[in-house]
């Protein structure tokens, strides 16, 4: 079966009852769930199958320490050869989650610039990710560029410019577009 990325913002610690609804869709799919190990998003994903008793689960971690894997499930550690615990550090475990999934399902809330970096990753992989974004109580799906940017579209401007100065938002998306259309 399939490999399921989720992530999500770290400042989101509950899941409602649409996002329980197509996670038992996953269990009854029997897809394969690949998480991160952060607080938030993750921690509530991960403690909803162990609810579930589910244990097609790999909690990824740095450097073989996982902050939390409830289910008590297989981890893969990613190396930070030595780099400091900042944004980049935990990037690498999430670049790494978003080559070794076949899709992604995030919950955002509308600012973390980590969700949104795994939604860019992901696109830029020709992966689709299916974004609940949390402040409308929607469900999206992203499989462009274009789509990301429609994310984003309500965001106000400081969050683009946070987002520019963090993860370098535009210039990520011009550069795919660039891609595009030089085949």
């Amino acid at each position: 079966m399939s490999k399921v990325f989720f992530g999500g913002s770290r400042n989101i610690g509950r899941i409602n009852p649409a996002i329980r609804t197509r996670l038992r869709n996953l269990i009854t799919n029997k897809h394969t769930v690949l998480i991160g190990d952060a607080n938030g998003v993750d921690k509530a994903v991960q403690s909803f199958f162990a609810e579930e008793g589910y244990r097609d689960v790999v909690v990824y971690c740095m450097d073989s320490v996982c902050r939390n894997n409830v289910g008590n499930w297989q981890i893969k550690s990613i190396d930070s050869g030595g780099k400091k615990k900042d944004f980049a550090y935990y990037a690498m475990k999430d670049a790494q989650l978003s080559l070794d999934a076949d899709y992604g399902f995030m919950i955002w809330d509308g600012e973390s610039k980590g969700t949104l970096n795994n939604v860019l990753n992901l696109v830029h992989q020709g992966k689709s990710a299916l974004v609940y974004r949390s402040p409308s109580r929607e469900f999206i799906q992203v499989k462009t560029t274009d789509d990301v940017v429609s994310l984003v579209a309500s965001c106000p401007a400081e969050l683009v410019d946070y987002l520019n100065k963090k993860i370098k938002f535009e210039k990520r998306v011009a550069a795919s577009h660039q891609v595009v259309l030089s085949f």
